[in-house]
Order: C-alpha cells, then structure tokens, then sequence
C-alpha cells in the first residue's frame, strides 16, 4: 500500500502539471477497453476491479468492459484515451513503448529468469517510477503494471536452432523491441492482430508465432504446431491506464479509489500468471508435439545486439538489468 499511495501522489502531480483542473465528475459509468478476449486473465481482472469499484463508491461509479477489441486496437484506444473519449484501458506496454520509448527496456530479452523474477521486475520502484511519465509523454495516468507471462515460440516447422527461424514469417505483436528481436534473428517478423493468429497460422500465411502460454494453450495454436520452443525470451508487461483529461476531472477522493483498485487487480494479474504458467506449460508439452526447452545461448548473438540497439533508445535498460541482477534470487 505504501508502494500504490506514492505512486497515486506522482500520478496527481503529473497529471495537475499538464491539464488544467476541472469540477469534480458526478457518478459515472466509466468505459475500459481491451484487446484480450473474455475469458483472459486481463479481462477477467478487468471486470472484477469494475465490480470492486462499483462497490467501493456506492454504487456511484460503475465500469464496462470492452475485451476484444470492441473499441479497436490498442493505437486506436490510446487515441481515445488521449482525447478523453476512452477513460480507461488495460493495455500492453508494446503500445505505450511506441510514444515513451524508455518503457522498450521491459522487453529486454532474458531481462526475467522466470515467470515470478517477472513479477519481481515490474513491482520494482524503478519500473514503477517510469509511470511518471506517462502524463506528459502519452496523455494517460498509469496506475502499475501486470503482465502476461513470458513470451514462447510456436512454429509449423522443425526449430532446431536459431538459424531455423532465419526466414520465417514470424507473427509477432505490432512494436519495436520485438521487431528489433526477431530482425536480429533474421526471421521475418510479421505484425499482426491477436483475432487473426489461429486462421493465420493454420492456413501458412506465417510459419510461427510469439505468444505466452495462456494462449498457446487456451486459443489451442498448438494444433497447427510442429514445434514448441520454451524460450521464455522476453516478459510481456500490461499498463493500467486512466485517460489522463478523465483523470483531471475527478475528484481526489475518486482519484484515490481508482487508482488504489485498478492497481490492485492490474497487480493480481502477476500472481495469477506467477500460480498458472507452469501449469499450461506442462499441458502444452503433454500434446504430443516436439517441444524443445532452450536458454538464451540457444539465440546467440541476438540479445546482446538488441541490448546495444536499446541502450541507446531507452535510458534504463541498464538501470533494469540492475534491478533484474538484484531480485533473481530472491
């Protein structure tokens, strides 16, 4: 709670510095969008801070949730909550490191040991610092992060090694430091949209794809898959964001409130991946399929030339690695 309150007291003095104050907002019917589908972790945390909230205030606030994309993706969502017209969203951090390149250093590769070293990482003090800037860079509030586990390979075609991925139509989630990841490779990193990975992977129009194991398992793109490749490369952070023109108009008691539980359930988010990645871990590998357990030497040259491509466009990836050296054992 310490943690959460001096967070809420940057986040009020960020947002007061750019936006003029409002009156108060009046009882509410606050809009969150997403890009992840139902029944997903984010979207499930989603509902239940709407339902918290809702509660807390007497029922003077209520939030729906929009999953799926409902209100576009996530570009086009951080557009409306730059104008107002979205008060709050669930996002990936990809889409914010694209106007605030310091957040790029989260996708560090092998930045995290493990699921929970992830979890480590991100309640860390200089990772949650990065949400001060957020107000001025991106128009939003960011109230902590959450995550959705660790990225993995999924491939219609034999991996062997790294050299087996030179070439291939990767998919990969539409930002820079993935992209920087896979071009180091040699693939052919292909962005594309969550709705149309599984047709997308099952008719070959690309050969493989990054994605966490919540999916892998879940929306079953094992089914199309030759191999498996637990790499465990990358984290893949989430934000929770509040409009920050939303946010100059509320109340310090709803600013309180709102950013206290949507940290709360964003932060759950962690632990829910922390309880269940091993779990779809093992169901994947029980399928049947070549599953293949690599470390980073399995990449070679790769991370240490996305370090040297991100030590110059992000100021704290080397502040991040620090943090990551001082929280792996414990």
């Amino acid at each position: 709670m310490k943690r959460i309150g001096k967070l809420l007291g940057g986040m009020a003095v960020a947002s007061m510095a750019v936006l003029s104050v409002t009156s108060a907002a009046s009882a509410k019917d606050f809009r969150l969008g997403l890009i992840t589908p139902p029944p997903h972790i984010w979207t499930k945390a989603a509902e239940a801070f709407g339902a918290e909230l809702s509660e807390a205030s007497g029922g003077e606030h209520s939030v729906t949730v929009f999953p799926a994309r409902q209100l576009g993706n996530e570009a086009q969502m951080l557009q409306q909550l730059q104008s107002g017209a979205l008060d709050m969203a669930f996002m990936t951090v990809a889409e914010v490191s694209n106007r605030a390149k310091d957040f790029g250093a989260f996708y560090a590769p092998f930045l995290a040991d493990d699921v929970a070293h992830a979890g480590r990482i991100l309640r860390s003090e200089t990772a949650t610092g990065l949400l001060d800037q957020l107000p001025a860079k991106v128009g939003v509030v960011g109230t902590g992060f959450g995550m959705a586990g660790l990225r993995q390979i999924v491939s219609r075609v034999a991996i062997d090694s790294a050299d087996d991925l030179s070439g291939l139509k990767l998919r990969i989630t539409p930002f820079e430091p993935i992209l920087d990841f896979y071009n180091a490779l040699g693939a052919a990193p292909t962005p594309m949209p969550l709705p149309d990975v599984y047709d997308a992977l099952a008719n070959g129009q690309v050969d493989a794809i990054d994605m966490d194991a919540e999916l892998i398992w879940v929306l079953k793109y094992y089914e199309h898959a030759d191999t498996i490749v637990q790499s465990d490369h990358m984290m893949f952070p989430m934000v929770g964001l509040v409009s920050a023109k939303v946010w100059a108009g509320l109340s310090e008691e709803d600013r309180a409130r709102i950013g206290t539980l949507m940290a709360k359930h964003v932060d759950g988010t962690i632990d829910s991946y922390i309880a269940k990645e091993q779990g779809w871990l093992d169901q994947i590998k029980e399928t049947g399929k070549t599953y293949k357990e690599v470390d980073r030497t399995f990449f070679g040259d790769a991370v240490a030339e996305w370090d040297g491509i991100w030590s110059e466009k992000s100021s704290v990836l080397d502040a991040l690695r620090e943090v990551a050296e001082d929280t792996a054992n414990q």
